[in-house]
C-alpha cells in the first residue's frame, strides 16, 4: 500500500488523490448574484449538507493567489445564494456553466438556462433544475496555505423547492431525480444503480 505525506507532496498530487478517492461527491450548483444584480452559476463539488436544524448546507471554493471566484465573492458581499440539484437531464447545461466567464458574464445565458427568482433571497434558482435549497451565509471559514487555499461558506437553508413530480411527502423518489455525482476529472457518476442494506436493530 502506497503512503503519501502530504506536505512533501505537491498540491496537484494531493487534488488527484483527494478527488480520486472521496467519490461519488455530489454536485452543489451554486447560484449567485453580484452587486449589480447579474446572476452567476457555476457547480461545486466540494459541496454537502451537514446539519438539519436548522438545516445547513456547505460548498468550498479555492482560491487561486488570492482570487476569489464570483459564488464566493458573491456569497460573501450578498450573504445569500442557491444550492440547486443536478441531474441527468442538466448534466451539459452544468459543464457550460463551468467555464470561464468575465466578471459580470452570467453562466445562465452562456448555459441556456432560465434564473427562477427566488422566494426569501436575492440570489436566483435555476428554473431547469428539480430541487433548489435558498440559503443565507451562516459563516465562511478560511483554510489551506498560499498559494492555494479554500474558503469553505456555510449557508442555512430558509427554503426547500422541490419538483412535485418526484415527491411524496418529504420523501424522494430517487429514479425521478436522477442525480449525477462528480468522481474526478471528466467522469461522473449516475444514481441509477442502487442497493438496501438494513442497520441493525
Amino acid at each position: 500500500m502506497a503512503t503519501f505525506l502530504p506536505g512533501e507532496c505537491d498540491h496537484t498530487d494531493i487534488y488527484k488523490l483527494m478527488t480520486g478517492l472521496v467519490v461519488p461527491r455530489p454536485i452543489g450548483w451554486i447560484g449567485s448574484a453580484d452587486a449589480e444584480g447579474v446572476p452567476n452559476l457555476a457547480p461545486y463539488s466540494f459541496f454537502q449538507c451537514v446539519a438539519t436544524n436548522p438545516p445547513v448546507v456547505l460548498f468550498s471554493a479555492g482560491v487561486n493567489d488570492g482570487h476569489e471566484k464570483d459564488s464566493l465573492l458573491n456569497a460573501r458581499t450578498s450573504g445569500e445564494f442557491t444550492c440547486n440539484l443536478v441531474t441527468g437531464a442538466t448534466a451539459e447545461a452544468m459543464n457550460q456553466s463551468a467555464a470561464e466567464l468575465g466578471r459580470g458574464q452570467s453562466e445562465f445565458d452562456f448555459a441556456g438556462l432560465t434564473p427562477e427568482p427566488s422566494e426569501a433571497i436575492s440570489a436566483p434558482r435555476v428554473q431547469e433544475a428539480r430541487a433548489s435549497f435558498e440559503c443565507r451565509v451562516q459563516q465562511i471559514i478560511e483554510l489551506g496555505n498560499p498559494p492555494v487555499t479554500h474558503a469553505v461558506v456555510f449557508g442555512e437553508v430558509v427554503r426547500i423547492h422541490v419538483d412535485d413530480s418526484i415527491l411524496d411527502g418529504t420523501r424522494i423518489d430517487f429514479a425521478g431525480l436522477d442525480a449525477i455525482g462528480r468522481l474526478a476529472g471528466n467522469a461522473y457518476v449516475t444514481t441509477r444503480d442502487r442497493f438496501e442494506i438494513s442497520r441493525p436493530g
